[in-house]
């Protein structure tokens, strides 16, 4: 039995992930966009050109989007769908705050939580060739920051001149991060330490910010991300991980995860003091 049907006419999607950029050698860019269907079910949009829609098509983390998808047949991973037609269809619905003690957001996102990454490796590898899925950490051990590579491949980089991307100031290549940042954690019923990277937008946007912040000082940029994902996000939120696969490294990785989005809903303690003090 397939994972869904091969045509989904209509449907509707709340965004939940959004990783950052990424230069492609087929495609102008990389954007991975998943979230999650009404009844909780993960669905992949790729590819979507999120750089290029109007500015009224631009979709942000939790809305819900409106569509027709059909399923990708160039990607083995059940989740993968594209768009019908042109990206430029795409409804853009209500979106889901943060009111209600996040409830409403836990709803959708949090119908299946994984708590075992050998359970979540065992179906990515399996006859279900699972690649997005929730899940909870049982403790957060460290965030780790290392130095990366400043600048694109040039083979990505040449391949925007050939979608004449640099024609509009718009949609001149997306500066790269000169940084990686993981998380080290620990799973239920394990006692060795795992560690994944993570490749949300919302942490590269967030780089860039705290840069700004700190007059081009790097390592007091880094320090202000890891006070936001580490310290703070620690000591105020329930922390839950959204992780994917790579379609090149799904069948090939011993671990073929990503963390491809951060969902940190307060804590009921801290929710309950802040709606004290608004």
């Amino acid at each position: 039995m397939s994972y869904l049907p091969d045509v989904l006419e209509n449907v509707k999607v709340l965004i939940t992930v959004k990783t950052y950029p990424l230069p492609s050698n087929k495609y102008e860019e990389l954007v991975c966009t998943a979230g999650v269907l009404e009844d909780g079910r993960w669905i992949r949009i790729y590819l979507i050109p999120f750089r290029s829609l109007s500015q009224e098509k631009k979709f942000g983390k939790y809305e819900w989007i409106q569509l027709d998808l059909i399923r990708n047949k160039s990607d083995f991973r059940p989740e993968s769908y594209k768009p019908k037609s042109d990206a430029s269809n795409i409804q853009i619905l209500e979106k889901i705050g943060t009111d209600h003690e996040w409830a409403e957001r836990k709803k959708y996102v949090l119908r299946e939580v994984f708590t075992s990454f050998e359970e979540l490796i065992s179906l990515a590898k399996g006859e279900t060739k699972k690649s997005l899925a929730t899940f909870q950490p049982r403790e957060i051990v460290d965030f780790i920051i290392e130095k990366d590579t400043r600048t694109w491949k040039e083979q990505w980089l040449a391949n925007y001149d050939q979608y004449n991307l640099f024609k509009i100031d718009e949609k001149k290549v997306i500066p790269k991060i000169p940084y990686k940042y993981s998380y080290r954690f620990l799973c239920q019923g394990e006692s060795k330490t795992r560690t994944l990277m993570i490749e949300d937008w919302e942490i590269g946007a967030l780089y860039w910010k705290c840069l700004a912040g700190a007059d081009g000082d790097e390592e007091n940029a880094n320090k202000l991300v890891k006070q936001k994902y580490f310290d703070e996000f620690l000591t105020k939120n329930d922390i839950y991980f959204f992780v994917g696969t790579t379609k090149k490294f799904h069948n090939i990785a011993p671990n073929p995860f990503v963390i491809i989005g951060v969902f940190y809903p307060l804590t009921q303690k801290d929710y309950g003091q802040t709606k004290l003090f608004t």
